[in-house]
């Protein structure tokens, strides 16, 4: 894991824990922040926006240029790493805990799409997805959330997608991995909610980011448009200081994800009309 692993960054002088605010909110002021997947897209506003509300933040990516010039603007520690290495989470928690003390808060973010037939996928394709996707966000708040149970606070906020609730298709393997996580973030909810940790699923929709691109296929459908990541990072900010369990962004696309929940036969015909 050495050559995978890069700190960059001085130690921070240790600050005031964050208060907790209304249920399981946090005060972002002092809070020692993690965000994976920073070096673009929804990671590096989020990292901005957590920053420029008073948190000390921690970023991580792979793209060292881009964390460099983050860091730059930030004043902030750069942990450089790919996540779907073995023990790669735990150690990206552990240099971000080095540099900042135990954390309060930790964006979930890094990931990757996927678009095709599912009869082409390659294999070893579904294999890099559910790594990064789901094993990864797995190890890392398995990592972190035992620290803040015994602290009794935190906020773990994992990013998912709106299509972990409504399903794509083209986008099977990808949408599964969402799915699981909106189960781990229900999961670990209710397990962690009794010892003052918060968990909270932020789902977005099409986001204006270089991910279609990445994925192989750009975004050619004509709706939902799509919003600006600093949108999100908006959601994600108050989801952590309002102690939000889930978050759909627009919120307007919470109204499909209740008619496929209340009645599944009425979506699925209005899903095919207008897929």
């Amino acid at each position: 894991m050495a050559s995978q692993l890069f700190v960059r960054g001085g130690s921070v002088a240790p600050v005031p824990s964050p208060t907790l605010r209304r249920g399981l909110g946090l005060d972002l002021v002092g809070a020692a922040c993690l965000v994976t997947g920073a070096s673009s897209g929804i990671g590096a506003a989020t990292a901005r926006l957590l920053a420029g509300a008073g948190a000390r933040v921690a970023v991580h990516g792979r793209d060292r240029a881009a964390l460099d010039r983050l860091a730059a603007d930030l004043g902030a520690p750069t942990i450089q790493g790919d996540l779907t290495e073995p023990g790669a989470a735990e150690a990206v928690a552990a240099a971000a805990e080095a540099d900042l003390g135990p954390l309060d808060v930790v964006v979930s973010n890094a990931g990757a799409g996927w678009s095709g037939s599912f009869c082409e996928m390659d294999p070893a394709e579904a294999d890099c997805l559910i790594a990064l996707n789901l094993t990864a966000p797995v190890h890392l708040a398995r990592a972190v959330i035992p620290g803040m149970a015994a602290r009794g606070r935190g906020c773990l906020v994992l990013v998912g997608s709106i299509v972990g609730h409504l399903g794509a298709p083209q986008e099977a393997v990808y949408a599964a991995t969402k799915a699981a996580l909106a189960s781990l973030a229900e999961s670990l909810r209710a397990e962690m909610a009794p010892v003052g940790v918060g968990v909270c699923l932020v789902s977005p929709g099409v986001v204006q980011t270089a991910f279609f691109d990445r994925r192989g296929l750009p975004y050619s459908r004509r709706r939902p448009r799509p919003i600006p990541a600093g949108r999100v990072a908006v959601a994600v900010e108050t989801a952590i200081t309002e102690g939000r369990p889930r978050t759909i962004v627009p919120t307007w696309l919470g109204l499909p994800v209740a008619l496929s929940t209340l009645t599944p036969s009425l979506y699925r015909r209005l899903a095919d009309r207008w897929a």
